[in-house]
């Protein structure tokens, strides 16, 4: 008689075993209508799975709580997508052999073996598409068999699939003691694949699939294997959502930072230079130095003390930190000394043995730096504290280095090096919660001011059952908490996530919804007790007593490269007046007016505002045009009328006309109030006409 405890807490009791789909119909046949799966103490299951003892149960549907499309129902649906087309492409490509089909976070993938006459072309995507949706809409059942290993092996060498003998040895290896298949319909009858699931109750529930994209790939990624087609694809629970989700495609293709980011001129990657490493160009520093000053200003209010440290360091400063050896895959490689290297080369020493006496401590050398806390710590420690010394508040926009594999690289959001708006704050265990909240109100002050009012909050906790967390599990406790009393302070949504926190501490991260509806992770909070025990840092107490302080981590931005990666994209190269690099082009209508207009950019100058004149010979409308595919804020047109009356006529971006006339010095004024408020737009509410901020 298994009692059943729902997420609110209340409790159901069976007479016997129950599958999820009895817990479900026990709520309410709403939600057994809408269900396509089940957690059963947190393991995501078939909702037809039986529950024969006490249990924690959470009944899955394609919409969360909120509103929101449940990750864990696209897991389910877009697994069982890959089974549905996976028989659509055999139907079409009958000697196709399945390899390996998994979900993806934006849909899924099946690795497949296509006759050598007859490979999977783009040309075929609508066919199999037509196929998906036949089996969709029969709505036939996921139905799971099972078998003994001595079995199910058996069937499997009858069947002939080298790849599905593979997986299924793999799965008994790893421990399984069956092996499972689910069935499109009745078992033996319909097409079926080996499988663990879990899967939806039916293909009607998969709701609408899309065929996206092929790949090459190798059977178990060895490039000496058998060649693979890997075809990606997508799913969602109803039409509306796969449409969504590919208008939101065609949005992203349009604001690919990359792309703008050439267009614009606002960084570049040369080959030369190397790849992951970012060039700031003149338009894209001005950007970046906005974002500076402004952070800058608030942590001068907040009273943060602005450091500069170098950019390496000694092995064993990241030995006693935990950086290295345990994440070295994640770091450039270590820089032996000089002398210790020719003398090591003499020995005759190989390159293996080099990287093992590095990690082992036998030779000393330096490393790029992959983190600012190193550093940071050892200025703390420099002097002696005071309890009232604290918090100590530590800032640098200090550049770090990480081994990306190449082909994770992309443009400026993923980066080998990049500049992190870096602080650490030292302070005592009574000033956690104060101190974390002021990080907090920092992050929330930079996404309204950016106009990014859509946000969740993710507090990562560490997993109980992970050895890679470092520390006293009581600290754990405690700064596990500090991080949950700080993010219902917010006022957002926020999520409880163990395994996602750093090594030496919990973490609360920002994750941020663009105009397109995509998320990205951007600032972060961390609170740490490790590093301080690490390091044995001290300050004295009130009782004239050594005490340990806490360390609180903490980004904004996280890394400037990401984040004007990502700003670009969200607000498509169209960026508010205060981030523009360019403010205002000035257009004279023709040469007699080319003086005036340089008297023009010279007093927007001379308010700090950065404006340019285009002398070109194009008539006004190809200059108009050329300053809007710029995306220049404002566009001051001068002629003579103009220059006879001390005039400027103001073309505001996102209107395809003049919005009006306005005097020199009231335009100059204005334009500077806009740029110092960091979001008022003051030129077009003194002209009485409306844009987006």
């Amino acid at each position: 008689m298994p009692k059943i405890t729902l997420p609110d807490g209340s409790i159901k009791e069976f007479d016997g075993p129950a599958s999820g789909r009895d817990v479900a119909a026990s709520i309410g046949e709403r939600l057994a209508m809408a269900a396509v799966g089940v957690k059963v103490d947190g393991e995501l299951s078939d909702l037809d799975t039986t529950i024969t003892s006490d249990a924690t149960v959470h009944i899955i549907t394609p919409k969360a709580r909120d509103g929101s499309q449940d990750p864990d129902a696209l897991q389910l649906i877009r697994h069982s997508a890959a089974h549905v087309m996976a028989e659509a492409i055999q139907r079409i490509v009958p000697g196709a052999e399945l390899v390996y089909g998994p979900p993806l976070p934006t849909g899924f993938y099946y690795d497949i073996r296509f006759p050598d006459d007859r490979p999977l072309r783009e040309g075929d995507f609508e066919a199999i598409e037509k196929e998906m949706a036949a089996i969709i809409k029969e709505d036939r059942p996921f139905t799971r068999y099972g078998m003994d290993a001595e079995a199910g092996m058996a069937k499997l060498q009858d069947e002939g699939s080298k790849y599905k003998l593979d997986n299924a040895e793999r799965a008994l290896a790893a421990g399984s003691t069956e092996l499972s298949w689910y069935a499109t319909g009745e078992p033996g009858k319909d097409w079926e694949d080996l499988c663990r699931g879990p899967h939806v109750p039916s293909t009607g529930k998969v709701g609408a699939a899309k065929v996206m994209s092929l790949a090459s790939s190798y059977w178990h990624g060895d490039a000496d294997s058998d060649s693979l087609t890997r075809v990606y694809g997508t799913a969602f629970a109803s039409k509306k959502e796969l449409n969504a989700y590919l208008h939101q495609l065609e949005e992203a293709k349009k604001r690919d930072h990359r792309v703008i980011g050439k267009k614009h001129k606002l960084f570049h990657i040369d080959e030369e230079v190397g790849q992951g490493l970012v060039l700031w160009t003149p338009a894209g520093a001005t950007l970046r130095k906005e974002l500076q000053d402004f952070i800058g200003d608030e942590l001068r209010k907040q009273g943060y003390h602005e450091i500069f440290t170098p950019h390496i360091g000694k092995l064993d400063l990241y030995r006693t930190s935990g950086h290295f050896p345990y994440y070295k895959e994640s770091q450039f490689a270590p820089i032996p000394e000089r002398e210790t290297l020719s003398a090591l080369a003499t020995e005759g020493c190989s390159c293996a043995e080099l990287s093992n006496r590095l990690e082992a401590g036998e030779v000393e050398g330096f490393m790029l730096k992959p983190m600012n806390c190193p550093h940071h710590i050892k200025i703390f420690a420099s002097q002696q504290h005071s309890y009232r010394d604290l918090p100590i508040r530590l800032a640098e926009f200090g550049t770090v280095y990480r081994w990306e594999q190449s082909g994770e690289l992309s443009g400026m959001t993923r980066v080998r090096g990049f500049t992190q708006d870096d602080a650490h704050l030292f302070c005592t265990e009574e000033q956690i919660g104060e101190e974390i909240a002021g990080c907090l109100s920092l992050v929330k002050l930079i996404f309204g001011v950016l106009g990014m009012h859509d946000y969740r909050v993710r507090v990562g906790l560490r997993d109980p059952d992970s050895s890679k967390y470092t520390g006293d599990p009581a600290n754990w406790d405690k700064a596990e908490e500090a991080c949950r009393q700080a993010a219902r302070t917010l006022g957002a949504p926020f999520s409880e996530e163990p395994g996602e926190a750093a090594f030496y501490g919990p973490k609360i991260d920002f994750v941020v919804k663009d105009v397109i509806g995509r998320e990205w992770q951007l600032g972060t909070v961390q609170c740490d007790y490790n590093l301080p025990e690490r390091f044995n840092l001290t300050y004295i107490g009130a009782d004239g007593n050594e005490h340990r302080p806490v360390m609180i981590h903490r980004a904004p931005f996280g890394s400037f490269e990401r984040f004007v990666g990502v700003l670009i994209e969200h607000f498509a190269g169209a960026f508010p007046t205060w981030l523009a690099p360019e403010q205002c082009r000035v257009l004279p209508i023709s040469e007699k007016t080319n003086a005036y207009a340089h008297q023009v950019a010279a007093a927007l100058k001379q308010e700090g505002l950065r404006a340019t004149v285009d002398l070109g010979n194009d008539r006004v409308q190809a200059k108009i045009r050329d300053a809007a595919e710029a995306k220049v804020p404002y566009m001051a047109i001068v002629g003579p009328r103009d220059e006879e009356g001390g005039n400027v006529s103001i073309r505001v971006r996102g209107l395809t006309k003049d919005a009006g006339t306005m005097k020199l010095d009231d335009f100059v004024r204005e334009l500077g109030d806009e740029y110092r408020s960091r979001g008022e737009t003051t030129v077009a509410k003194a002209l009485g006409v409306e844009v987006e901020a």
